[in-house]
């Protein structure tokens, strides 16, 4: 990143409102030399892309068409690289060129608005990281773990992918730049602007509403991950301050040290796994660092507070490029090891359960799959950080292309990561541990009972299987740890101690990866409590304009203070659920998730129309209206079901029966009280899904008014804050090109000058008889 001119009023020749004087350095690469580039094919090139779709091609092939008993997992690993390769390639660069045109010469609101707390320009490497880290929450680990159940996802799981890779993986890179020319404006906020006050309204309600649920199901899957674990509790709770200090060392002692302070980070990390095993294995270790589920959730709850009023460089950033780091390294690692096993999947096709659903997810496989598997590609909680912290720190206009676009491809490599590791281990074992309590009795004997009694094709579940396996990974039980976090750490550790350590490594692999998935869960609820908080003060700030100013600290305060209470309370209805908070909270999770995405969609088809960019409005309304009707049609089963085991109202009504009957137990309730809850959350869960459907079908029939409206006059315009020069460069993606590289130099050149110069004329004015 460059500094800026010492004479910034003489930094514009005045010829037009971005035209620099051309005896300064420019602040962007000239328009053509990218579009050169893009144009350059040499031999190399062209064979290097025509490998990539060949490969793809046949990973394709292997997946949905080779019909066998079994699967190799290196399939997926190829199928999965090679599409995301070619999207980024040609897909994102379409979306840039003709859709979006974004001007490095335009300053971003992190350079026109910065005041150190919320908006401040950041290295994209760490900002990719924060992105990615707050994108990639419970989502990509649950949805597919929980998807498992009906099957091998060769057949159906990432047919789901397939049909998000290119039009719906545009949304949240979209939402990103829209967001950034609006100075960082929240969706909510974005929609009244752009749909009046009606929808606007709408998607003001929903979106906060929406987040509420998200962010805590989000602190849920930490909660089931960490509590009664003391290594993992202690391993997690050490990377607080190790992301406290790695702030201050690069804001302080190493500014734009991001390789020295990453390697730092990374030892700190793994000393803090190692510390966790050391001392939950002395007596005093495992009785301190024995959380049990509620005073887990009013840590994080706290925990969020915090962490969403501390100033962004300090804890939020690094903490995020820190989980990032370790993520990324992860995956990879699972990757390179998937490919180093070559593990056969054996799960079948399409299991017992895909028509009715089964002890995980209720409901059939169409359309419940689309709204299980939650994130990946389509994802409203994505939307709602492209519009919250992400606008607020990018440097340049053509970074939204790597870290929006890129970062949904790299979270979407997580979920695949996830369904490998679920299907990897044995069947049993997998619905011993995603099976609630209320079914296993939380007891290994229970869990064997229940699993055997499903009639799975080849299952026979054992006692020793189960036991074998929880002392195997170093926890005193793996039964009913649902949350998609513990499967994926027992099919990582499956995994890597075939390539690393043998079984006698299993328990440092699984807590490792017990570590890194609470880490970058955690940093996705300091993120959504934030961007709520944002969300909050825009609302608010339409009938109270002081609350705009995000910088206004007790504004920040009261808004974060609300938007936590509200979560916390969901947080801590799922926690103390009888029948598995995640179990019973997901499908509405999963509906409100994509409700939200549709939402995000429409704000966007109408900001297309506006800008009469009519030819490309494709870009958006076509997985606009898939993600409507799959979505919608989805909450109509929920409510309006007479199946108790997929509607929320047949449900209460089954149970509320019983009570009435004077039964002490019925269906999967083995109690009054668990009974009870059934009926109190199907309640709140059914209320708040027509809450979600209508805030929605309300915003997606503003949006089409608003493009008809556009369309039949063609009176166009924008709500763009009015573009300002920018007085900084900085390369667009992970690795500078060539050019800017060179151009890189010449900044750093100009500013080590500048820095000799102010030194010089420092130690001369200091100088006696000067």
């Amino acid at each position: 990143m460059g500094t800026r001119p010492r004479t910034p009023h003489d930094a514009f020749t005045g010829a037009g409102p971005l035209d620099r004087d051309p005896s300064l350095l420019p602040v962007a690469l000239d328009q053509t030399e990218h579009d050169a580039q893009e144009r350059r094919w040499t031999p190399a090139k062209i064979a290097l892309w025509a490998g990539i779709s060949l490969l793809g091609g046949l990973s394709w092939v292997m997946l949905a068409v080779v019909r066998g008993e079994t699967v190799n997992a290196i399939w997926f690993v190829f199928a999965a690289v090679c599409t995301y390769l070619i999207g980024y390639r040609f897909y994102s660069n379409y979306i840039q060129k003709h859709l979006l045109k974004p001007d490095d010469r335009r300053a971003t609101p992190a350079e026109y608005k910065a005041d150190g707390k919320d908006f401040a320009a950041t290295d994209r490497r760490v900002l990719f990281g924060h992105h990615f880290a707050a994108i990639a929450g419970a989502g990509p680990l649950v949805g597919p773990v929980l998807a498992a159940q009906d099957g091998l996802p060769a057949r159906h799981a990432l047919a789901d992918r397939r049909r998000r890779v290119s039009p719906v993986r545009c949304r949240i890179y979209i939402v990103l730049f829209y967001s950034m020319r609006r100075g960082g404006r929240s969706l909510g906020q974005m929609a009244r602007d752009e749909l009046g006050k009606i929808g606007g309204t709408a998607a003001l309600i929903a979106t906060m509403a929406i987040m509420v649920i998200i962010v805590a199901i989000l602190a849920l899957v930490v909660v089931n991950a960490l509590a009664a674990s003391p290594w993992g509790v202690f391993s997690v709770g050490m990377t607080i301050p190790i992301a406290l200090f790695m702030g201050c060392y690069l804001r302080f002692f190493r500014p734009g040290k991001v390789s020295e302070v990453s390697i730092i980070g990374f030892v700190l990390l793994l000393a803090a796994i190692i510390g966790g095993g050391a001392i939950s294995n002395t007596a005093w270790g495992a009785s301190f660092f024995h959380v049990d589920p509620v005073p887990l959730a009013i840590g994080i709850i706290i925990y969020g507070f915090v962490a969403a009023i501390l100033p962004v460089w300090l804890l939020l950033a690094p903490r995020d490029y820190l989980s990032t780091f370790m993520k990324i390294g992860t995956i990879g690692m699972l990757a390179i090891a998937i490919i180093i096993v070559r593990p056969e999947i054996t799960v079948p096709a399409f299991s017992e359960f895909v028509a009715n659903g089964g002890p995980v997810v209720s409901g059939s496989l169409f359309p419940f799959l689309f709204v299980t598997i939650a994130c990946g590609a389509l994802s409203g909680f994505h939307a709602l950080i492209a519009s919250g912290t992400t606008p607020k720190l990018i440097e340049k206009e053509r970074q939204t292309r790597f870290i929006g676009y890129g970062g949904m491809l790299m979270e979407s490599f997580v979920a695949i990561m996830a369904l490998v590791a679920a299907v990897s281990i044995d069947r049993g074992i997998y619905f011993a541990m995603n099976s609630s309590a209320a079914l296993t009795g939380g007891t290994v004997e229970g869990a064997v009972a229940f699993v055997n009694s499903l009639g799975l094709t080849g299952v026979n579940l054992t006692p020793d299987m189960l036991t074998q396996t929880a002392k195997d990974v170093g926890e005193a039980t793996i039964v009913s740890r649902s949350g998609g976090a513990p499967t994926l750490s027992v099919g990582l550790a499956h995994i890597m101690q075939q390539v690393a350590g043998g079984s006698g490594m299993m328990a440092f692999w699984y807590h490792f990866a017990i570590l890194f998935e609470a880490l970058f869960i955690l940093t996705a609820v300091d993120a959504g409590t934030r961007v709520a908080r944002f969300m909050l003060q825009d609302s608010l700030g339409n009938f109270f304009p002081k609350f705009k100013n995000t910088s206004w600290r007790t504004g920040a305060w009261l808004t974060t203070g609300i938007m936590v209470l509200l979560w916390g309370a969901v947080l801590i209805m799922g926690v103390t659920d009888p029948l598995g908070g995640i179990n019973t909270l997901f499908p509405l999770f999963g509906i409100a998730n994509q409700l939200l995405a549709a939402i995000a969609l429409a704000v966007c088809m109408a900001i297309v129309a506006k800008q009469g960019k009519f030819k490309y409005i494709w870009i958006v309304a076509v997985p606009l209206a898939f993600a409507a009707i799959i979505t919608i049609y989805a909450s109509m089963l929920k409510i309006f079901s007479t199946v108790p085991a997929v509607g929320y109202f047949a449900q209460n009504k089954a149970f509320s029966d019983a009570l009435a009957a004077g039964k002490t137990s019925f269906g999967t309730a083995p109690s009054v009280a668990a009974m009870e809850a059934v009926v109190r959350n199907t309640m709140v869960q059914g209320l708040l899904s027509i809450l979600f459907v209508t805030l929605a079908i309300i915003v997606i029939v503003s949006s089409v008014v608003a493009t008809w409206k556009s369309w039949k006059s063609r009176d166009f315009g924008t709500n763009e804050d009015p573009a300002l020069p920018s007085q900084m460069f900085a390369p667009s993606g992970f690795l500078p090109t060539p050019a800017e590289k060179e151009l890189q130099g010449r900044w750093e050149a100009q500013a080590a000058a500048e820095k000799n110069a102010r030194t010089a004329r420092n130690a001369g004015a200091g100088t006696p008889g000067r």
